[in-house]
Parts: C-alpha cells; sequence; structure tokens
C-alpha cells in the first residue's frame, strides 16, 4: 500500500488509495514528536501490512527558521572564512536604516581557513599539507562542532583538495557537508550558504529521518523513537532485526517536486527545505491539468503559513534562487513563495494600539481559541465569529469547535475595535491583504495578468479565503478540489522519484564539450539509479546569459537552445541580442523515474440542483452584514450540481466560502469549480 503523510503545523494530513479510489485521514499533529502522528497515521491506514511511506516533513524547514540547527564548523579556503556571514551585501529592506540582518548561523570562532589554491580552471596551485590538516581536525575536536561543512573556493573545477580535507576529518565522526558533491558550482556565497544550511540540518532532520526509517521497517511504536524497548510479540521483530515477512519503505518529499530515498535525504536534507508545499504544487498541477486549466496559481493556506506558487504552460516552475530564512539555497527548488498567514496565525497590536495578523502562529499546541486550549485570536477563531466554520460541524471528523469560549477571549483580546465582530473582520482583512500581496509578486510583478489564471485553492483553510482574494486580484475563478486539505499529501502520493544532477562548464553555447558533460551526468544518474532499483529517464538543460552578464536563464538543452534563450531572455526582461555571445555557465540533467499515476474517479454530469445536499440555513457576516447562508455537504454534491453563493460548502478536510454574487458548479472530477 501506498501512503502519503503531510506533516503541518497543526494537522498531519494522509492519502492512501482505498478500493483504487484516493481517501484521506487527517489527525493532530505532534510538534514535540512529529514522528509519532507519522507511525499513528500509518497503524491507522496499513495496519501490520505492507506499506510504502512517501513523507512531506517540516524538520528541516523549521530548524531553520527557527535557528534550532547543529553547531556547524565552516572549512575554506584560507582568507574566506567570513564569505558565509558577508553575503552579497544586498539588503532585504532597503530604506529601513534600522534593519539588522540576522546573525551567521557559523559563529566566528567556528570557521576555519586552511592554505589551499585551485585556479578557476581547475589548475592547482598550492596543495595543503599533512600537518594543517591534522592541525585543523584537532581544533575541530575541541570546538564542540556537531557538523562540519567543506566549500573551497574553486572545488566545482577540481574537488581534489576537498575529497582530501574530508579523508582527514571524517575520523571525527561527525556528519560532513561536502560542496562538490551538493552543489557543484560556481558563486562561492550561495555554494557555501547551501552547504553550510545542509550542514545545520544534518544531524535533527538527518537523525529523524533515519530513526522514522527504522520505527516503520520494523513496524515498531512511538516508543522506539524515544530509544525505550517495547516487549515483544509474536511476529514483531526486535531493532535491529528485519521482518522477512513485511515489506516496507519510506520517501521522502524533496523541495525540487519529486521524491527521494529516506537515505539521501538523511544525508541531503537540505533538498527537503519545502518538503510540504512542494507536494501542494505538484498536487495543484495535477488536478488542474485534469479539469482543464493549464494556467493557475496554486494557493495553499494551512495552519502555519500560505504558500504561492504560478504555474504556466510549462508546469510549476524551478529556481536555483530560493532564500529562505535570510540565507540563499541553490539546490533545485519549485518556486514556491511563502508568507506568515494561516489559520493559526495570531492576531496582536501593537503599542501604537494597531492590530498586526502574523506572522507568529498558534501551531498545533496550544493551537487557536476555538480548538479549547489556546487563549490568543487567531485566523481560524475569526472564521468562527464570522460564522464561516460551523460549531456544529466537527473539522477532520473530530474537532469540535468552541464558539462561547471563543466570543470570550475575543473580547478580552479586541481592545480598541467597536465589537467582536469588526475585530474579526479585521483579522481577516489584514491576513488577506498579506496573501493577496503574495499572489501579485508571484504573477503581476513578474509580468503575468492574474485575469489569464484559474486559483487553485486548497491547504486546511484556503477555501475559506480563496474568492475573496480571486475578487481582490482579478482572478476570474477559482478550483477547490476533492480533497483540498490533503492535496498536498495526494501531490506526494503521486510524486515521481527524482535526483538533479549539475556542473558549472563555462564554455561556449556551441562547445562541442558541453556534450561530455552532459553524458558524464547521465553516467552517474544512470548508476544511481540503477543502485536503487529503478529505471529513469533523463531530461537536459542548461543555464545561459550572454557574455558580460551576471545572471542566468535556464533553457532545455538541445538543438533550439540558442532561439529558446533568446526568446525567454526577451520575455523576461524586454529585449534580446541574437548577435551577441552566448555562453553556458551551467548543464543540468534531472532523471526521473515515473510513478504509477494516481487515478482520480471521473463521473458523468448529473442534475443541476443542489438542494439536496443543503445541511441546514444560517446567518453568515459578509461585507459588515449577517446574510441568511445555505451550508452545505461537499460529500452530498455530484457532478453537475450548481448552486450560487453566500454559500457555506463542509466537508471533512476543509470548508469553503461561497460569497455572494458568485457561483459554484461541480466538474466530472468533483472539482468545485466557482466563478467569481
Amino acid at each position: 500500500m501506498r501512503i502519503a503523510i503531510d506533516t503541518g503545523g497543526t494537522f498531519t494530513d494522509c492519502v492512501y488509495l482505498k478500493d483504487g479510489a484516493p481517501a484521506v485521514l487527517k489527525i493532530p499533529s505532534t510538534p514535540d514528536d512529529p514522528a509519532r502522528s507519522v507511525l499513528e497515521a500509518i497503524r491507522q491506514i496499513a495496519g501490520e501490512g505492507d506499506a510504502e511511506v512517501r513523507h512531506g516533513t517540516t524538520i528541516g524547514t523549521n530548524a531553520l527558521l527557527e535557528r534550532k540547527g547543529a553547531r556547524v564548523a565552516f572549512v575554506t579556503t584560507a582568507g574566506f572564512e567570513d564569505t558565509i556571514a558577508i553575503g552579497r551585501q544586498a539588503r532585504q529592506h532597503l530604506y529601513d536604516w534600522m534593519a539588522t540582518p540576522a546573525p551567521c548561523i557559523v559563529p566566528k570562532e567556528l570557521r576555519f581557513g586552511i592554505k589551499e589554491r585551485v585556479s578557476a580552471e581547475g589548475e592547482i596551485l598550492r596543495s595543503p599539507s599533512d600537518g594543517e590538516l591534522a592541525r585543523l581536525r584537532r581544533k575541530i575536536r575541541v570546538s564542540n562542532a556537531e557538523s562540519i561543512a567543506i566549500s573551497l573556493l574553486f572545488s566545482f573545477a577540481n574537488a581534489k583538495h576537498e575529497k582530501k580535507v574530508v579523508a582527514q576529518l571524517r575520523a571525527l565522526g561527525l556528519p560532513v557537508s561536502i560542496s562538490h558533491e551538493i552543489l557543484p558550482e560556481f558563486r562561492e556565497y550561495e555554494r557555501a550558504a547551501t552547504v553550510v544550511v545542509n550542514a545545520y540540518l544534518a544531524p535533527k532532520a538527518g537523525d529523524y529521518v533515519r530513526r522514522l526509517e527504522t520505527a516503520i521497517q520494523n513496524e515498531r511504536s512511538d516508543s522506539v523513537l524515544r530509544s525505550h524497548p517495547l516487549p515483544r510479540s509474536p511476529g514483531r521483530p526486535r531493532p535491529g532485526e528485519t521482518n522477512d515477512n513485511l515489506r516496507r519503505s519510506i520517501y521522502v518529499m524533496q523541495s525540487s517536486g519529486g521524491i527521494i530515498s529516506a537515505k539521501l535525504a538523511a544525508e541531503e536534507p537540505v533538498r527537503t527545505v519545502l518538503s510540504g508545499p512542494a507536494g501542494g504544487v505538484i498536487g495543484a498541477h495535477r488536478i488542474a491539468q485534469l479539469a482543464g486549466f493549464e494556467k493557475v496559481v496554486s494557493f495553499d493556506m494551512g495552519g502555519t503559513s500560505t504558500d504561492v506558487s504560478l504555474i504556466d504552460a510549462r508546469g510549476p516552475q524551478i529556481t536555483t534562487e530560493s532564500c529562505i530564512s535570510e540565507i540563499p539555497i541553490s539546490v533545485p527548488m519549485l518556486d514556491i513563495h511563502t508568507v506568515g498567514a494561516g489559520g493559526g496565525s495570531l492576531a496582536w497590536f501593537d503599542r501604537g494600539g494597531i492590530l498586526h495578523v502574523g506572522p507568529a502562529s498558534a501551531g498545533a499546541e496550544p493551537g487557536p481559541i476555538c480548538y479549547g486550549r489556546g487563549e490568543k485570536p487567531t485566523v481560524t477563531d475569526a472564521n468562527l465569529v464570522l460564522s464561516r466554520l460551523d460549531p456544529e460541524l466537527a473539522l477532520a471528523g473530530t474537532v469540535r469547535l468552541d464558539e462561547a469560549r471563543t466570543r470570550r477571549f475575543m473580547e478580552e483580546e479586541r481592545g480598541p475595535i467597536s465589537s467582536v465582530e469588526q475585530f474579526a473582520a479585521g483579522i481577516i482583512q489584514l491576513a488577506e491583504a498579506e496573501m493577496e500581496k503574495a499572489i501579485r509578486l508571484i504573477s503581476v510583478e513578474r509580468g503575468h495578468d492574474p485575469r489569464e489564471f484559474t486559483l487553485v485553492a486548497f491547504g486546511g483553510a484556503g477555501p475559506l479565503h480563496a474568492c475573496s482574494l480571486a475578487r481582490a486580484l482579478g482572478i476570474p475563478r477559482v478550483l477547490v478540489p476533492g480533497m483540498p486539505g490533503a492535496l498536498s499529501a495526494l501531490g506526494i502520493l503521486g510524486a515521481d522519484v527524482v535526483r538533479d544532477y549539475s556542473r558549472t562548464v563555462m564554455a561556449s553555447a556551441t562547445d562541442a564539450i558541453l556534450e561530455k558533460h552532459f553524458s558524464e551526468l547521465e553516467a552517474n544518474g544512470y548508476a544511481e539509479f540503477k543502485n536503487e532499483g529503478l529505471i529513469g529517464t533523463s531530461t537536459r538543460s542548461a543555464d545561459l546569459r550572454y557574455a558580460g552578464q551576471g545572471y542566468e536563464i535556464n533553457v532545455p538543452a538541445g538543438p533550439e537552445m540558442l532561439s529558446r534563450f533568446h526568446d525567454a531572455h526577451r520575455k523576461r526582461y524586454g529585449h534580446a541580442d541574437e548577435n551577441r555571445r552566448v555562453e553556458v555557465v551551467n548543464v543540468r540533467l534531472r532523471m526521473i523515474a515515473a510513478s504509477e499515476q494516481i487515478k482520480v474517479p471521473q463521473m458523468q454530469p448529473g442534475k443541476p440542483g443542489s438542494e439536496h445536499a443543503v445541511l441546514k440555513k444560517k446567518k453568515v457576516m459578509f461585507a459588515s452584514e449577517w446574510m441568511e447562508t445555505a451550508v452545505l455537504d461537499r460529500n452530498l454534491l455530484q457532478p453537475g450540481n450548481a448552486f450560487a453563493g453566500p454559500a457555506i460548502v463542509h466537508e471533512y478536510s476543509a470548508t469553503t466560502v461561497v460569497p455572494p454574487g458568485c457561483r459554484a458548479s461541480i466538474d466530472s472530477f468533483s472539482n468545485l469549480i466557482i466563478e467569481v
């Protein structure tokens, strides 16, 4: 059985195949130990049977955002020890004179330089001595470092010195992250930062993945993760033993939109920092394709944050210029923009009495006020006060919302605002303004017209706000998938096994040596896939630029590579010079082993009426006015059914708000299509 599990801040979402169709399970997350909710989900779904588990994890993301990673010893060429702290001197807040950058994750005392030099062409100019490397090993041993990152200046051109350093430092028994293995590309700061992030996450994220893999394969309970032995029962192996009758494996979703083995995820956790959001983009693309929409904006609003991504005719976009927690990460990642606005985002007043929402979140513990434990108002509480959520209808089938408690605490926290309802409306307005800015950034500010796109809304809170955002941005329609609260897990369930390879070459676009580099990358990729029992196909691309430029554009490799580059340059910058010399900076290879596609059931349209799905009618606030609103059960809606707003659509994994003036219908794939 194939199971996808996406761990979020509030809920752990699971999707699996039941009788050939996707089924959903949501259980509360366990932030103190995320593996407990993962193992509980596996027990509820697979029992003691076989399972292929695909996991989207936030372990690495949270460690990076909260700056709770390992103590990293950074080793580089002498004279360049502080590049990791100096960075590019780019100011994120250009007009804020008081802006202070986040502290470097490698403290001064853990930056080490070795006397070596390789030229930009790969020629060895000076080699490190054995004595110097021995002294380096002793310094790191007494530094209390928990992980090591090695990034020498020109190791992408010749890795001999890095290999020599690694051979000396392996004896320390610490995780070692090596630049020529993780990112053999030029730009010393971005490469070093990527390798340092990998080292920063390796002990925590790597240990989590390895322990989870052990627990899953040995069919152990969460006590394995806490190192408490359980009494042995018949048929249950001890830790370290193998149950020959049990076949279980685990893959981890990576930020680029494909899955990788648990072993690779433990060694290179930098590839998983957007693990969960990447699953949502892949799921949104798949559902939109089935529904006949080519150009979409994916809108994933969870409990802690909102992730948005633009998908056009080329499919989900890949970038190597991501920045998380003010640190550049240059491994391939889906182009996802994240803001700190989610269902659990906290509302608060500053010293001037101005209302703010986020980025701090109530998370799973204590959670929103309406869950029964929190005491600070959140976006979820605001939706309940405005009656967009219903206390009589359980979230995820188990969570009952306490409206009386919510109103009591929000009354205490509303400050100078005249009423609880106005307080709630203000919270919603501020949260939606933040999400609107995020969508504008990936669309309007990059030359895309939102009127040409469809907004695919998912996540536990996404459908609550989608129509309002679409109207503000001029997006003509909203698509809410059949299981919106678990679409990220659905994307992970159907994701392919993917591995990305790259190499800096600095060659002419017509140089015959490009074929040699591509062939070497392919040979490496095919060999690694063969070792994992996989058959992969390769896709070539290259980063091109005009001679003298500082940044590149990635285009597919092949006979039309140059014309594609000119077209892409013209579209992005408004001009192109076909007579100017073009150089290839990096060659890239993507290896893909396709997974069996998930079949989404398709049904014939039925009658247009929707009265049979109405559970009740109640008053809901829209634009400061209480309006009579139908509450529908989505499970009772059939393809062909249609209805007009105002309406609330309730289902197991999410709630959808259809404001006045909107019209909704169900398509043949059970998607809710809302014309706004």
